[in-house]
């Protein structure tokens, strides 16, 4: 134990670990407090509520990621470049993303009959102009940890999500009694409005300004054009793998019932938490390599090795205990989603080697094979999910995800190899001042 707690202690002086151990431990607080969160709200509200809030905030998620998220990767590219104009690029994407997750809602609530009966809660001025409200908010939200991370302060994200978490579930209980319908979806909605204001007087009164110090005069930040290049191919692939995360439990919520969506949706959850901590140390891996891409084939092989120690075991314990863990929410969440988070925890194993291979392309900013691959990986999951839905249900999500992943996996394994600094031999170059102590 002594000597796991020397390495995690070594670990923390270099900042690619620093920053993904932080991300993961947010992923983790993330999914124990929202484990505590639906165990809540599975307990105060009935099973139709607990389905329609989970399909509502999911539908609010989508749209407010659509952008959003789809900064991730320029973010974690410029920001740690981007000098004086850090300000600038912050406010360009909360504005970017606000406003545009803002028109995709209006056209949603637009459109509502098509939706199902799950979403008719939504319909009304009130309602509708409360997750309007709702969908610029986590737009913002989303990305203020994104902002955080490429400013290399990711240790705040996860006491950030800490504070929230905990709040929101203190409201969703408060709730359960005055507001029984529509409880769930304000809880979440409340806290995250809230939490804005702190977080961004920290990022603008005191991560921005000494980041920009920090960086000199003589730094030139990084022009609007080629920023605005590489989103031109890196936001339509970022657009494509969203679709998996968020669109898929959106279609589904339109094929089954409110309290199937329910059950589903917890393992779609649990699944994809452990995908999240994959994908954390790819985050901070492209933040590194913006910082010094000498060191980037160095810092890839030491970010897929971590990742894979840590997420195996996890991945192992949630294929041994799916029933056992899905019980905690009722014998019928176990009966329907141990497959599907059987099958989405074996998926996440290609998905490392997938999302190292992404934080390198964007580390050297080539956009155009970014696209590419995000795209096709899209494509394949979405496909393969409508074609087996009507044979294998929900549970055609798992089987989709874990095909697609792995033949993705296979296609890019020999590009991985040459970014990890591979040779004939089979063996790492070693560069000029890189270090072996991974």
């Amino acid at each position: 134990m002594s000597k796991v707690w020397g390495r995690i202690l070594v670990d923390l002086r270099n900042p690619l670990f620093r920053q993904g151990y932080a991300l993961m431990a947010n992923t983790v607080i993330t999914g124990v407090l929202g484990m505590g969160y639906w165990l809540l709200a599975a307990h105060y509200y009935s099973p139709e509520e607990f389905g329609r809030g989970q399909a509502v905030i999911t539908a609010m998620r989508l749209f407010a990621s659509l952008v959003a998220l789809g900064f991730v990767g320029a973010l974690a590219r410029y920001l740690p470049v981007a000098g004086r104009r850090t300000p600038e690029l912050i406010l360009r994407g909360y504005g970017l993303a606000a406003a545009t997750g803002g028109v995709a809602a209006v056209g949603f609530l637009l459109t509502l009959p098509l939706w199902g009966e799950t979403y008719s809660v939504l319909a009304g001025f009130g309602p509708g102009l409360f997750f309007l409200a709702s969908v610029v908010v986590w737009a913002v939200f989303t990305l203020q940890d994104v902002v955080l991370t490429g400013l290399r302060r990711a240790p705040f994200v996860p006491l950030n999500n800490l504070i929230f978490g905990l709040v929101k579930m203190g409201l969703l209980v408060a709730l359960a009694g005055a507001l029984p319908t529509g409880g769930i979806f304000a809880s979440w909605v409340i806290p995250t409005a809230l939490a804005l204001i702190p977080i961004n007087f920290l990022i603008f009164g005191v991560v921005v300004p000494r980041h920009t110090r920090q960086a000199g005069a003589e730094q030139q930040p990084p022009r609007l054009r080629e920023i605005g290049r590489f989103l031109a191919g890196d936001f339509p692939g970022t657009l494509s793998i969203l679709a998996i995360v968020y669109l898929v439990p959106v279609v589904v919520a339109t094929q089954v019932g409110e309290a199937t969506f329910g059950r589903f949706s917890m393992a779609h959850t649990l699944a994809s938490m452990i995908e999240l901590l994959a994908m954390n140390m790819a985050v901070s891996l492209t933040v590194e390599g913006s910082f010094d891409r000498s060191q980037l084939a160095e810092n890839c092989r030491r970010a897929l090795r971590r990742a894979f120690m840590i997420v195996v075991p996890i991945i192992t314990v949630a294929i041994a205990g799916a029933p056992l863990i899905l019980t905690v929410f009722g014998p019928a969440f176990a009966e329907e989603g141990t497959t599907l988070l059987r099958l989405m925890a074996l998926a996440v194993l290609p998905r490392v080697l997938i999302e190292v291979y992404l934080s390198g392309l964007r580390a050297q900013s080539r956009a155009r094979t970014l696209a590419v691959v995000q795209i096709g990986l899209a494509v394949l999951v979405l496909v393969s999910t409508l074609a087996l839905f009507p044979f294998a249900g929900v549970n055609a999500v798992g089987y989709g995800l874990l095909a697609s992943e792995l033949l993705v996996a296979l296609l890019i394994f020999g590009n991985l190899r040459k970014i990890l600094g591979f040779g004939d031999t089979g063996r790492p170059a070693v560069t000029q001042g890189s270090s072996r102590t991974a």
